[in-house]
């Protein structure tokens, strides 16, 4: 089901939904066809065994549907699990789904959250060593460096050496680096799609 169709369900939903209040209905449907809904993905690249049922159960709570994700060996790690999944709901979910699941010991995971009208996207990238790296993204998916992290890696234009892990900082290269193993390891997974209704 694409964004559109699922849109358009969700329009369907509030309408079929007994309101009480005609001006809620109106104002509800108005919000999802304005661009209110978008979608991303969530990425587990590795997880303990006994810790998948959790990161279901926090997905879950955020999207509010149920959800049962795939899980797989994770190739690059010994012993942990993979699993990702699709997912379409309002817009601020990807960070939702991010704080819903950090702290946890031994968990990679990144969150992607599309952009949409009037709403940057967002990746947000996590590892037990470095924490939650965030950043903005525009249409294609490409990282949006502010323009004051650019300034500042430029007062080190005389140390490429310093500029360069300024600029590294504001691209999250380390999260990158950490992950791709991961990443790489989950190529040719399958991805489901998961819909918040309501």
């Amino acid at each position: 089901m694409n964004l559109h169709a699922a849109c358009i369900t969700l329009i369907i939903r509030f309408v079929s939904r007994p309101l009480g209040k005609t001006n809620l209905e109106t104002t509800r449907r108005r919000s999802i066809v304005n661009g209110a809904y978008t979608r991303g993905v969530l990425f587990v690249h590795s997880a303990p065994r006994a810790l998948c049922p959790h990161i279901e159960w926090a997905a879950a709570e955020v999207l509010g549907a149920r959800i049962h994700l795939d899980w797989t060996e994770q190739a690059a790690a010994p012993g942990m699990m993979r699993a990702e999944t699709s997912w379409v709901g309002q817009v601020g979910t990807g960070a939702r789904l991010t704080s819903a699941l950090r702290g946890w010991a031994n968990l990679r995971y990144e969150v992607t959250e599309e952009a949409s009208p009037g709403n940057d996207g967002g990746r947000w990238s996590h590892t037990p060593d470095l924490g939650i790296f965030h950043a903005q993204t525009d249409v294609h998916g490409n990282v949006v460096v502010p323009e004051d992290r650019i300034r500042a890696a430029l007062l080190h234009a005389d140390e490429p050496a310093a500029m360069r892990r300024q600029l590294d900082l504001a691209l999250g290269q380390a999260w990158d680096d950490e992950l791709e193993p991961f990443r790489y390891a989950g190529a040719g997974a399958p991805v489901r799609w998961l819909h918040r209704v309501g």
